[in-house]
């Protein structure tokens, strides 16, 4: 019989299991300075094509979603792109025992080649999100 659990490595490649608390068409404000303040999902990227009948698919921290923005400057409304959930409301319970939740919930637009399109993040960021996207580390002022 194989083994169930066990002691798991944090390290390159591996995601935190976080509760979803974004999910298709949530309005979510921005948390950098690209030019966009609402965006909407509409997309996520990673899961499996098929899913589970009457479920709504959803994203935790850390996880890179397509987004269309809503309210923002005139060149960037109704544009796609992708985003990374850097804060959510829903409490997610982290490997050491302890839960976190955010006052809000936020995104960070990101270019196709998956460097922020901002150059500032305005309030803090998950660990979740700063282990798994370096490049989103680098610009956040706080993370939690």
């Amino acid at each position: 019989m194989a083994k169930r659990g066990g002691k798991r490595q944090v390290g390159a490649g591996y995601r935190f299991h976080v509760t979803p608390g974004l999910f298709l068409n949530s309005e979510v404000p921005v948390a950098d300075n690209s030019g966009a303040k609402l965006v909407k999902v509409i997309g996520l990227v990673g899961h499996i094509a098929k899913g589970t009948h009457r479920r709504v698919k959803g994203a935790g921290v850390g996880d890179m979603v397509v987004v269309v923005v809503k309210e923002g400057k005139p060149e960037l409304r109704r544009q796609v792109f992708r985003a990374i959930v850097v804060r959510q409301r829903r409490p997610f319970r982290r490997p050491d025992g302890t839960w976190v939740a955010f006052e809000d919930n936020a995104v960070v637009l990101i270019t196709p080649e998956g460097d922020p399109k901002g150059t500032e993040i305005r309030g803090p960021v998950a660990m979740e999100a700063a282990l798994r996207w370096p490049s989103i580390a680098n610009l956040a002022s706080i993370v939690v």
